[in-house]
């Protein structure tokens, strides 16, 4: 499976934007965004000559590099995000915000999305009861994603939880803290995903050139 591996922070001074990448480090002093609140490299001081092309290919790295996608993987949810009815921009979101990444990382079983695929990849999940070890997974409205009894007892995933509350809620998901596990309610709610604040509708624009 193919994923970006080098440093994330640098991710977050690009685009200017806290984008959550690594978890409870980004609440603190020591996020880099904090200490250095410029683009990255030699030029990061430099002016940067800002295009309406610019605009839109940056809004849609920020929310790709949010959700820890490659472009082919972004690209095929925004087309599967076209084909739905309703508002594109806004289809896309709630297609991300339905992965199974996305919903672990709500629930606040990780505290951050890359780390909810890798324990989505250990197999420590499942959805309806059933083990699930694919991130990109769809979850449906009514499916409880809940942990396996065996990884009930890893301190990570307990620490995760106890701080849960410094990350944004979900409303659309229902949660039992002491059962380990969640159930998607309803579908996501736009006026709620506000962290970081995206403008899906330049990434409409940018591909429908």
């Amino acid at each position: 499976m193919a994923r970006y591996t080098g440093p994330v922070c640098r991710l977050c001074r690009r685009e200017n934007n806290k984008l959550f990448l690594k978890g409870d480090r980004c609440f603190t002093d020591k996020c880099a965004l904090e200490r250095r609140n410029y683009a990255p490299g030699q030029h990061g001081h430099g002016r940067v000559k800002v295009t309406d092309y610019g605009t839109q290919l940056r809004e849609k790295q920020k929310i790709k590099r949010t959700y820890c996608l490659l472009e082919s993987q972004f690209k095929a949810t925004f087309d599967k995000a076209e084909r739905m009815r309703g508002v594109t921009g806004e289809n896309l979101l709630v297609l991300l915000e339905r992965r199974l990444d996305s919903v672990v990382y709500r629930m606040g079983f990780a505290a951050s999305r890359k780390e909810a695929r890798i324990l989505i990849r250990h197999c420590h999940f499942q959805v309806n009861g059933r083990k699930v070890n694919i991130p990109s997974y769809v979850v449906r409205v009514g499916d409880t994603v809940s942990l396996r009894e065996k990884s009930r007892t890893i301190a990570r995933i307990n620490e995760s939880l106890d701080g849960a509350q410094r990350r944004e809620s979900a409303s659309w998901i229902e949660m039992d803290r002491e059962g380990f596990k969640g159930i998607l309610k309803t579908l996501p709610v736009r006026a709620e995903m506000t962290t970081p604040a995206f403008q899906e509708q330049l990434v409409v624009e940018l591909y429908s050139k």
